[in-house]
């Protein structure tokens, strides 16, 4: 079996290890989109950290969990947003207003929706944590 989206698979993964209580876990098959959100989530300080494994595959994501996290995973289908409209989004994803980050694909890269509307721009919605 194939997997059809592995940024969903990652996520799903990292909700369910969080939800049993594990301190780490293992997404694979990394690519550069999961490694991005991955870096907006830790920025976020929704994890401890995460680590990049050559398998001589695809490779592996190690990532460290704090136990912060209550709910993540991707929007589908991946909505286009404009800078003024994340508030929006905020409110179908997110629990309360500004709890929670969605995180966002630009033409500056993967970030969270509060650097986006920082900098005034918009994007794909791809995933939301909080």
């Amino acid at each position: 079996m194939t997997d059809n989206d592995p940024l969903a698979d990652a996520l799903s993964g990292i909700d369910n290890a969080e939800g049993v209580g594990k301190l780490d876990f293992t997404v694979q098959p990394a690519s550069n989109t999961i490694g991005s959100v991955l870096e907006v989530i830790y920025d976020r300080g929704y994890i401890d950290g995460f680590e990049f494994v050559d398998d001589g595959r695809a490779g592996t994501f190690e990532v460290e969990l704090r136990g912060k996290i209550n709910r993540c995973g991707v929007v589908k289908p991946r909505y286009s947003a404009g800078a003024d409209e994340f508030e929006k989004w905020e409110k179908r994803f997110l629990p309360a207003r500004d709890y929670g980050t969605l995180i966002v694909t630009t033409s500056h890269g993967v970030m969270s929706h509060y650097e986006a509307r920082e900098e005034g721009l918009g994007g794909q919605v791809l995933a939301y944590v909080y």
